[in-house]
């Protein structure tokens, strides 16, 4: 079967990089791809977000599974574009999507099935949420409604920094239309943890636990990004913690998702802080994260199409998924001024060196191949994976595969999984 990927991101690459491992999967295509999809996938330069011409390719070739895997081809209802058309898809349809497109959704829903998560409030207009503010005061957390790649979430410790907030997302539009309407809650204290889970839309298998580290900067400082770097499995989440994410989380949203008309098939992405009265949601994705998805690839020994095939045909319940021993990192590389203004067009150099260390895979985001010269081409550029039989093996061996790899302004945190050795 051929296969194809929908994204341009590390995610997408490391997509078509397990698929590709599968007895099944013959040729495997990325759309629109990046300039590192080459070494598995054939890049194909179509715009994620132009389902019919995407669709007309892959009638035209035949292609038996799309993978939708970013954000907004999801939330815009490839996958109904797709089904309309008698094509089979990986992912949730528009209208279940929204648990991620759209974060007022997801909060009703949590209110309405009794999901752990902070006490909220929705605006459409900055007057009222401004008001809300100033009477609620600092800590609190400012968040553009809809898909805002990462970027529209503000934790904000002062009253100052929620005012600002609110005026960069309502009326200076920094994330667009996805600024229309803002979700305010409560601070949370507590460590982030992503949980993956895939789904037909009654049951569900879940993955290790994973640590994304979203800020900038060390120590989890400044303005939050997609994602700077991710560990996993997490060693202080227990099985039991597990458990009950699983009762009272996944389990309450695919219900009441389903009790809705609109059933969740694919990949559900729950972010979670644990706080002092245990898991609450801090928001939920309808697709894998970024860098997320590159950890669990590197840890899935299970056939990557077989769990597909279940989720779409509805089997989840006969499979069980085999994961590798040990942990696996993954370091992003970003170019500087990132996630404000930066500079594209730099020459990346490194890269077959860096994959000489001992369990690397570096996977492509923001690059483009120009001739045999690789350039940046984006805010976060490579995430350099790997694989050990400890935490401490694996960051070791994606930071000095890291370090090898050379282009202007290259940016990267140096404490990626810190927390976790301690």
């Amino acid at each position: 079967m051929d296969v194809l990927v929908v994204g341009n991101y590390t995610r997408e690459h490391a997509l078509a990089w397990k698929l590709k491992q599968s007895p099944r999967v013959g040729k495997v295509y990325v759309a629109p791809g990046n300039g590192g999809v080459g070494n598995v996938a054939e890049a194909v330069p179509i715009s994620m977000m132009d389902f019919e011409k995407l669709a007309d390719f892959v009638e035209e070739k035949k292609i038996g599974l799309t993978v939708a895997g970013m954000d907004d081809p999801i939330g815009g209802g490839i996958v109904d574009a797709f089904q309309a058309r008698g094509l089979r898809i990986f992912g949730p349809s528009k209208a279940a999507a929204q648990i991620e497109s759209s974060k007022a959704f997801a909060k009703e829903l949590m209110r309405e099935a009794g999901i752990p998560t902070a006490e909220f409030r929705v605006f459409s207009t900055f007057e009222h949420a401004l008001a809300y503010v100033r009477e609620k005061g600092a800590p609190i957390v400012v968040k553009a409604s809809g898909l805002a790649w990462g970027k529209g979430v503000y934790v904000c410790r002062t009253l100052e920094e929620a005012e600002r907030a609110l005026k960069e997302i309502m009326l200076d539009k920094v994330v667009k239309d996805a600024g229309n309407e803002v979700v305010i809650e409560e601070f949370l204290d507590g460590q982030e943890v992503s949980i993956h889970v895939l789904t037909d839309g009654k049951d569900f298998l879940m993955f290790p636990p994973s640590q994304d580290h979203k800020p900038i900067g060390e120590g989890d400082t400044g303005p939050n990004t997609g994602g700077m770097g991710v560990i996993a499995p997490v060693p202080w989440v227990t099985e039991e913690m597990m458990q009950d994410i699983g009762k009272n989380i996944v389990r309450p949203a695919l219900d009441a998702l389903e009790k809705r008309g609109v059933p969740f098939v694919g990949l559900l992405y729950p972010g979670l802080k644990i706080t002092s009265q245990g898991p609450k949601v801090l928001e939920f994705n309808a697709r894998f994260g970024a860098p997320e998805c590159e950890v669990y690839m590197r840890l899935m020994k299970s056939d990557l199409l077989d769990l597909i095939d279940a989720c779409i045909d509805g089997h989840v319940a006969q499979k069980k998924i085999e994961w590798s021993k040990g942990a696996a990192v993954n370091i992003m590389l970003a170019s500087g001024g990132y996630p404000g203004e930066y500079k594209r067009g730099l020459p990346i150099s490194g890269i077959e060196e860096a994959e000489k260390v001992e369990g690397v895979v570096v996977f492509h985001a923001g690059t483009k191949l120009q001739g045999s010269t690789l350039y940046t081409n984006g805010g976060r550029v490579l995430g350099v994976s790997a694989v050990g039989t400890t935490l401490k093996e694996a960051l070791e061996r994606a930071y000095k595969a890291a370090n090898l790899i050379k282009f202007e302004g290259k940016y990267m945190r140096s404490d990626i999984g810190a927390k976790s050795l301690l």
